[in-house]
Formats: C-alpha cells, structure tokens, sequence
C-alpha cells in the first residue's frame, strides 16, 4: 500500500533539487530526535540547527515558520506513517467485507488491540512526539495541533467507525446508533491505556500486563457492544 510520505516524496522529487531536498530530510530526521527528547517548548532553534549540523539561517531557509513549522512537519510526518501501519492492521484483522464468526469476534478484536499497541515499539519517536503534545498542549501551536490530528488520529477514527458499522451490519455488534463514540471506547479500553499505563513506550509493560489489560479492554468492549440474542 503507497503511503502519503511516498507520495509526497514523489512530489517532491519532482519539484525540489536533490540536494535541497536532502538537506531538509536531514533536518527533519535530525529535529525528531530532538522534539522527541526535549518537547516542543524546550526544544531551541539552535539546538534544531546543531542536532543537523546546519546554521539556523540554513534552517530557517528550508522551514521559514521555524520551530512551529518544523514541527509541523515531523509530527505530520511521523503521524503518516502511524496511520498507515494502523490501517493496515485494521484491514487485514477486522475487515468488514470478511467478517468473523461470533464466536472469533473477540480473538479477532484482541489481535487488533495488540496490533495496534505494537506500534508503540515500532514507531517509538512518533508516540515521544505523540507525549510531548499531551504533556504541552497550551503551548504547542494549535495549527500543528490541527495537523497531527488530521494526518493521524482523525482518519484511524473514521477507519474504525466505518469497520464497527460493517460488524453491526453483520449482526455481530450493537452500536446504540453511536458508531463514532465505539470508534472511541475501542482504542481508550486497550491501546491508550498501555501507552498511558508505559507513559508512551518509556517503560514497556511486561508483556504479560499488557496482554491482561488489552483482553480485558476487548472484553469491556464488547460487553456494551456485542449483539445479544434477539437484540
């Protein structure tokens, strides 16, 4: 599956030289670490500018906004390729087209909750990124706040919204005619509670743990969501 970061490369190869387009890959690259590690209030120009071994005139050349707009980018960035991984993983375990028998509904949800939760570990600068938006969000631009929301968890919301509304369409769930507050419940009962519970992959749960909070989360789930009979 093409991601949105593969297409914007092809984009951008064909508009920006190599050489300037490598420089601000650099940049990039090189400010993830740096926001991941300091936040976003912490996280200084000059600071930006070393961890590239560039000057911050050079900086501000390839990212006019700055700090915001760097910002901007590598959240966007990181949230892409996220999204993706997380679609994917929704496609291929809870696909509406090819629905689960009853009695697999919950093996199969458990197997997304703990898709879902690999990707702490997967994309560990992404959920840093994804810690420090928490932790400063009265100082993070509500532009980039807009941005990340858009580039990630907005479009996985609707993506579980409209995969719940197939399985209640199949007979298997019970939505209450709220298919965007289940698309809610999902991740708050198994995904957020790891990252909350290993404050973002900086202390990963014992696996066992994270099995016992994630199987517990499907089965609240579908205590208030499963159909019942003659439902």
């Amino acid at each position: 599956m093409s991601s949105s970061n593969d297409a914007w490369m092809e984009r951008a190869r064909r508009e920006v030289p190599p050489r300037k387009l490598e420089k601000q890959l650099a940049i990039v690259r090189a400010a993830c670490g740096v926001f991941g590690r300091e936040g976003y209030a912490r996280a200084s120009v000059d600071a930006l500018a070393a961890a590239a071994d560039v000057s911050t005139r050079t900086l501000y050349n390839h990212f006019p906004g700055g700090k915001a707009l760097l910002f901007r980018t590598v959240v966007t960035w990181t949230a892409n390729e996220v999204r993706d991984a997380q679609l994917a993983r929704l496609h291929a375990l809870l696909d509406p087209a090819r629905p689960p028998r009853p009695d697999e509904l919950e093996r199969d949800m458990v197997a997304l909750a703990r898709a879902f939760t690999g990707l702490i570990t997967e994309y560990p600068d992404h959920f840093a990124l994804v810690r420090h938006i928490h932790a400063e969000a009265g100082h993070v631009p509500e532009e980039v706040m807009t941005a990340w929301q858009e580039a990630g968890p907005v479009p996985v919301s609707r993506a579980l919204t409209a995969a719940f509304t197939g399985l209640e369409d199949a007979g298997l769930l019970d939505l209450h005619g709220d298919a965007a507050l289940a698309a809610v419940h999902f991740p708050a009962l198994t995904s957020a509670t790891v990252l909350q519970r290993s404050h973002y992959g900086v202390l990963p749960l014992p696996d066992a743990e994270c099995d016992r909070l994630l199987r517990g989360g499907v089965g609240a789930f579908l205590r208030a969501y499963r159909r019942t009979e003659g439902a």
